[in-house]
This record gives C-alpha cells, sequence and structure tokens, in this order.
C-alpha cells in the first residue's frame, strides 16, 4: 500500500503537465472555425450595406440626369413658346379672315404646348400683381407708377416656369416703385 501512494503521485504529476499543454496550445478548432464564421458574416453585411448604398446612389444620380435633361429640353423650347405668345398677341391686333385663320392655328399651337407643360409637372410662374421674389422673378427694370402697389410686379416682360418649387427660368419682370415727388408735381395740372 505504501506503494499505491507513491504511483498514485507519480500518476498525477505526469497528468498535470498535458491538462497544461492542452490549455496552452491555443483555441480548439471549433472556436477557430465560430470566430471565422462570425468574420465573414460580418464582411457579407458590410457588402451588403456597401451594395445597398451604391443602387440607391445610382438612382438618384439617373433621376438627376433625367432632371437636367428635361431642363435643358424645356430651356430650348420654351423661346418657341413664347414667340407663339407674342405672334397671337400681334394676330389679335390685325384685321382681316387670313389672319383669323392664322391666328387660330398659333393658338391651338399655344395651347397643345401649355397641356404638354402641365402634362410634364411645369407651371407658370404668376408675375403681374404679385409681389416681386428674387427666387421666381428677375426684374430688368423698375416703373415709376400709382397703379400697382411699389414692390410688386407692373408687368411681365418673359414668362417664367417651374417644375413644384423648383424653377426652370426665372420670369423677367418689370417691378413698380412709388412715383417720385418731382415726377408728381410734374404731372399735376398747373393752376
Amino acid at each position: 500500500m505504501a506503494d499505491d501512494p507513491i504511483e498514485n503521485q507519480s500518476t498525477t504529476s505526469d497528468s498535470a503537465p498535458s491538462e497544461v499543454l492542452e490549455e496552452q496550445s491555443g483555441p480548439s478548432p471549433l472556436e477557430e472555425a465560430q470566430a471565422e464564421a462570425a468574420r465573414l458574416k460580418d464582411q457579407l453585411l458590410r457588402t451588403a450595406a456597401d451594395f445597398d448604398n451604391f443602387r440607391k446612389r445610382s438612382r438618384r444620380e439617373i433621376a438627376d440626369a433625367e432632371r437636367k435633361g428635361r431642363d435643358t429640353l424645356l430651356k430650348e423650347l420654351l423661346p418657341v413658346f413664347d414667340n407663339l405668345e407674342r405672334a397671337t398677341a400681334l394676330g389679335s391686333v390685325a384685321d382681316g379672315g387670313d389672319v383669323r385663320g392664322i391666328l387660330d392655328g398659333i393658338e391651338l399651337v399655344s395651347r397643345q404646348f401649355r397641356d404638354t407643360l402641365q402634362r410634364l409637372g411645369v407651371e407658370r410662374i404668376k408675375t403681374v400683381g404679385e409681389v416681386f421674389d428674387p427666387a421666381y422673378h428677375e426684374a430688368i427694370q423698375h416703373l415709376e407708377t400709382n397703379d400697382v402697389p411699389p414692390g410688386n410686379v407692373a408687368h411681365e416682360v418673359q414668362s417664367g416656369y417651374r417644375e413644384g418649387e423648383r424653377v426652370i427660368r426665372p420670369a423677367l419682370v418689370v417691378v413698380a416703385k412709388p412715383v417720385s415727388a418731382a415726377a408728381a408735381t410734374e404731372s399735376e395740372p398747373s393752376a
């Protein structure tokens, strides 16, 4: 029996160093596989997020390019519309059957163009009688008058257009200002 404790002691001392070696050898293959899976999952989620951001940015850039293309087209078409309106205004002053037929044709084209702009979501900017707004109006002249309140638009030289709140082309306008004292005394009849 005395031999037994010594054998037990030697067996115990032999097993202790092997346990220490197993603990020092590092993570088990299962732990390594789990860590690798977590790393790959994180990488996959980041790649998916990057792709989603790319897709959103691409859609936004396409929409911006379409809007810019439409703006370019509209800027080219608007002078044609302006000339149609001028021809309509001049034709209504003239007399004669031939002129009336031409005027009716021009009015038809003008109406069709207005309807097309409306379908595209393009609106004419309100001007005459409105308070001057530099976001929508471009003042090209001031006019001394008592007919329109000062700071309001007295006359429209060229129509402006917008799509929603975005201005495609500002309206060229004449803005009213108060009649000066010198001009007011000149216009009064002398007694």
